[in-house]
């Protein structure tokens, strides 16, 4: 009798977890909460906490309160793979990230077949949306619309020869030959990729400054790029350097210094404080109060983004059905008043409308929007 009754209690243990388990609406989180980029994924964790936080004091979604789950893809595909495939069982209506592309293109097939929305925040790689998967989309733009802002950028500094490095990476080694292709009356009088991760980038910056380059376009990411300042400094080269999006992240001036970061021009996205709209403000007001600072990355807004565009469409739709979710996001999400701007949605996935900016490192190692 006794075992009998253990038993009963167990099971009823069981039902009331399983209950409670279907008593939330769960969107994962998937970012590099650790690794070289773990700035970016703990921020990305802020704010959709602020957000879940937020909706489920009001009514949540569906009549149900709204748990952000989060796995660790630790900046690298391998990782990234794994997190995905933890994510995926865990009964999330959707994903939101990640940071960086080819970590993205570890996660997406996995997703994809899952029939699990995801929407990336950093990975501008074109590929990324060239392969016809339902459903991904991303808040951040494409490489191809960054390389256009690239290419003026580099004329307007009036250089005659200019250098691009990246790092062979997806995002990286795309932004690179998008820009060789579209720059016309500039030579490109080297072209050739670092290694990321290292200490010690003084022979490729004396390759470099051997081509006499008016200026160099930097297309990886900020810890190397940081690194590279510094050392450019340490070697007395004066060289106008420029960054894509990915070198935008307060750890540059850090890792550089501010004396070797002035000067230093980087697109991107517009910066928390420079967004415009009544959203973003509101937004900002309520991160800053949370966490006692605003926040210092585009990329953790555009992932707010990412979550606010999967709760319009489960709310639109009444639906926690990933069909429905990303046929609303394709086609029934027009001009949404995102924290970064209007959203929309073409039919690959992609973010419609113009979004990058100039920016330039000032002395104080501030970052300032280009006129």
């Amino acid at each position: 009798m006794k075992r009998v009754l253990l038993f009963c209690a167990l099971a009823l243990l069981l039902s009331s977890a399983t209950a409670g388990a279907a008593d939330t609406v769960k969107i994962g989180l998937m970012g590099p909460m650790t690794g070289s980029w773990a700035s970016e994924g703990q921020e990305m964790k802020q704010v959709l906490d602020l957000l879940a936080e937020e909706l489920n004091a009001k009514s949540g979604l569906l009549g149900k309160k709204v748990e952000v789950i989060t796995e660790d893809d630790g900046g690298d595909p391998r990782t990234s793979a794994l997190a995905a495939q933890r994510l995926q069982t865990q009964g999330i209506v959707a994903v939101v990230g990640t940071y960086g592309s080819a970590v993205t293109e570890a996660s997406q097939n996995i997703y994809d077949e899952a029939k699990i929305v995801q929407v990336a925040n950093g990975s501008t790689a074109i590929r990324l949306t060239e392969k016809g998967l339902k459903y991904f989309f991303r808040t951040c733009p494409r490489d191809d619309e960054q390389a256009k802002v690239a290419v003026s950028a580099i004329e307007k500094l009036k250089v005659k020869k200019v250098a691009i490095l990246h790092d062979n990476t997806t995002y990286a080694k795309g932004l690179a030959d998008e820009t060789k292709g579209l720059l016309k009356g500039v030579e490109v009088v080297f072209f050739d990729a670092l290694t990321p991760g290292e200490r010690d980038y003084t022979a490729i910056l004396t390759k470099l400054k051997a081509k006499q380059p008016d200026a160099v376009f930097f297309t990886g990411y900020y810890p190397e790029a940081g690194l590279l300042l510094r050392q450019k400094k340490e070697m007395n080269w004066d060289v106008p350097f420029m960054g894509g999006d990915a070198t935008n992240n307060p750890d540059l001036v850090k890792i550089a210094g501010k004396d070797a970061a002035a000067g230093f021009y980087f697109l991107s996205a517009p910066l928390p404080k420079d967004l415009p709209s009544e959203e973003a403000k509101a937004f900002l007001t309520a991160f800053t109060k949370k966490y006692n600072s605003a926040p210092s990355s585009i990329y953790s807004v555009l992932a707010g983004d990412g979550f606010r565009v999967v709760a319009q469409a489960i709310e639109q739709t009444k639906s926690a059905d990933s069909n429905k979710i990303a046929d609303y996001l394709h086609t029934g999400l027009k001009d949404f008043p995102g924290l970064t701007g209007k959203i929309s949605f073409n039919a690959k996935g992609d973010r419609v409308g113009e979004v990058y900016k100039v920016y330039k490192v000032d002395p104080a190692g501030q970052f300032v929007l280009e006129p």
